[in-house]
């Protein structure tokens, strides 16, 4: 099986939604459609709200979906608009929610798509098409200081500064076009003992280029809150995140509706006015089996979280 056959944590999401056949949920990263396919499948007279803002995505999905059309409406968009996306659909609370923040397999697979540093392509990396910045356009025309704060902020990459000299030196006689001359830019920044650790050079550098072209965080935390408020009581949230940085922000982002009270612990009541919305199903993540990440190793580092409506 292909991996783009896969869908993260699957049985684990479906479990952690709790779905309800005549219940409103929405899978705000359709990708494939697996998760989307398994949430329609399991209702009877309700609804489900798949969104992707990659059309592509949408065209592949359509045809696995097919047969259950009739229980979902596919929006072309991002998902840091869900509230002006059911707004526009009428709807004002859902049952559930699910967030797979990962790069879908066909993305990282395409080789044109520039996600992936392991095959030679253009320099691109949006998830949207549409969109106006590429990666080339971040390794071109931005400062050095600025790669190299995005290196070290959506990469955690310890090298981020060598890095971003090395490719600000090489732009000032060459312009950065494909993948593998980026990959090859980063490796020749990065000392012996780096090159030679299990984990690929160039992967932080590329999740943070990537994540830049498609200013995936600033919208994570932002829209967690926007599906806090769209949750009816009892409803589920689902987030699937694939590094630390994502799956910190989306569990600073629950916390703050659990656990938000800034009073001195001394007080006897809360007198800041905060209320809880949210309540974690369980203590720590959701983790994939060894099966699991067997079968599809992509997986193995995902993260799912998972919260409740109170």
């Amino acid at each position: 099986m292909e991996y783009g056959h896969y869908s993260v944590m699957l049985k684990e999401c479906i479990d952690s939604l709790n779905i309800n056949p005549d219940g409103i949920y929405v899978d705000a990263t359709l990708g494939m459609g697996g998760h989307s396919y398994e949430i329609a499948n399991r209702l009877r007279n309700g609804r489900l709200i798949s969104i992707d803002r990659d059309s592509k995505a949408l065209e592949r999905a359509l045809i696995r979906l097919e047969p259950l059309m009739d229980k979902i409406t596919l929006v072309h968009g991002n998902f840091r608009d869900m509230d002006a996306i059911l707004g526009d659909l009428g709807i004002e609370k859902v049952d559930g929610m699910l967030f797979d923040l990962g790069v879908s397999s066909p993305q990282l697979d395409e080789s044109e798509r520039g996600f992936s540093y392991m095959a030679d392509a253009p320099l691109d990396m949006r998830m949207d098409q549409s969109t106006a910045v590429t990666a080339a356009d971040v390794v071109n025309t931005w400062s050095g200081e600025k790669i190299k704060r995005i290196l070290y902020d959506f990469g955690e990459e310890r090298y981020a500064p060598r890095i971003a000299d090395a490719i600000v030196r090489y732009r000032e006689n060459k312009k950065i076009e494909t993948t593998l001359q980026l990959v090859d830019i980063i490796k020749s920044a990065m000392p012996g003992s780096a090159l030679r650790e299990k984990q690929h050079p160039a992967k932080r550098s590329f999740q943070a280029i990537r994540i830049a072209v498609n200013e995936e965080l600033e919208a994570i935390s932002e829209v967690l809150s926007t599906a806090a408020d769209r949750l009816k009581p009892g409803g589920r949230l689902a987030v699937i995140s694939f590094h630390s940085l994502e799956d910190r922000i989306v569990k600073n982002a629950i916390t703050s509706r659990e656990n938000g009270c800034i009073c001195p612990r001394d007080f006897p009541v809360c007198t800041c006015g905060f209320v809880q919305t949210l309540r974690s199903v369980s203590r720590k993540p959701y983790v994939p089996q060894d099966e699991e990440i067997s079968e599809n190793p992509r997986s193995r580092s995902a993260k799912l979280r998972v919260a409740e409506r109170v």
